[in-house]
């Protein structure tokens, strides 16, 4: 019985690694290259509207304004955030509700590839595939294409697209303020629209904006060069 078992083992293992090198090919490609759609996308029950816009053509402040709301400390992490993984438990520890400590990484991870979910087995296969955009992709591509497939309410993905359909003008001439009533739409842009925000989401506007200007354009200087 065993032996009849290894043929299938090495079927598998092979199948692993084909799996495993054409991921690799897709993550390289997309270093250079839009993706043409994503995970998310393709599971979309509405339309997709998308429209690519280079970060480079973008004012600062509007990387800045998610950065602040989604991962102030995306600039320090290798894709995982252990600190804040840690803070996280530790305040769940003291009673306080448990947050979620996903990057802009992981959710870019998360967008491209996979699905909607919390299982120990999605959150694991996020983890490894953040990382592995860090060291492939680094920090101004993971922010570019994040920017750009994110979604903002059903059927629109990417800033650009948002943009153009809540405020009528393109990502690249959103003032601050847009770009964090933008920001705020995450982590539920289906339940949320940036001109009809409740009083609590609309405090937290101003609250990105706040961190917006406690951390400054020098946040993402390097990042953006």
């Amino acid at each position: 019985m065993a032996k009849r078992r290894y043929p299938i083992f090495r079927w598998l293992w092979s199948v692993f690694w084909k799996l495993a090198l054409l991921l690799v090919l897709l993550l390289i490609l997309f270093r250079f290259v839009p993706p043409p759609t994503t995970a998310f996308m393709l599971q979309s029950d509405a339309p997709v509207t998308q429209s690519w816009v280079d970060l480079d053509e973008l004012p600062d402040y509007v990387p800045l304004a998610f950065v602040a709301s989604e991962d102030q400390r995306f600039p320090l992490h290798y894709g995982v955030d252990f600190t804040a993984i840690s803070n996280a438990l530790h305040d769940y520890g003291d009673g306080e509700q448990l947050r979620g400590a996903s990057t802009i990484t992981q959710q870019t991870a998360k967008n491209l590839f996979l699905w909607p979910g919390r299982s120990l087995i999605r959150k694991g296969l996020e983890a490894s595939l953040a990382m592995s955009l860090e060291l492939l992709w680094g920090k101004h591509r993971i922010l570019e294409i994040y920017l750009n497939v994110a979604e903002f309410g059903p059927g629109i993905y990417g800033v650009e697209a948002a943009s153009q359909h809540y405020f009528n003008r393109s990502a690249r001439a959103l003032t601050p303020r847009q770009a964090a009533q933008l920001a705020v739409l995450l982590p539920n842009p289906r339940q949320r629209n940036p001109n009809r925000l409740s009083y609590q989401l609309s405090q937290r506007v101003s609250w990105i904006e706040r961190q917006m200007r406690q951390l400054g354009p020098q946040h993402l200087a390097a990042i953006l060069e």
